[in-house]
């Protein structure tokens, strides 16, 4: 069994973990939608996956409860 990276550096081990590919990791960085940060002079996309989990989680969150409200005004919830 292999163990996970503490810290994901560079878009492509990003994008493995993410099930993306790297250019949707970067343009999702770029526009502020993955908790990404950058180290060094070449700034290089770090993540760390713990971080990356708790993002997915909160996002599917705010999904279901953005549906629910959705369906208690009566609208159908988009997929």
């Amino acid at each position: 069994m292999t163990s996970e990276p503490e810290l994901l550096m560079g878009y492509k081990p990003i994008a493995r973990f993410m099930g993306m590919t790297p250019r949707q990791v970067s343009w999702a960085a770029q526009n502020g939608r993955l908790p990404i940060f950058y180290l060094g002079e070449g700034r290089k996309p770090c993540a760390r996956p713990e971080t990356l989990r708790k993002w997915l989680v909160d996002a599917e969150q705010k999904a279901a409860e953005e549906r629910e409200k959705a369906t208690v005004k009566g609208r159908k919830p988009a997929q």
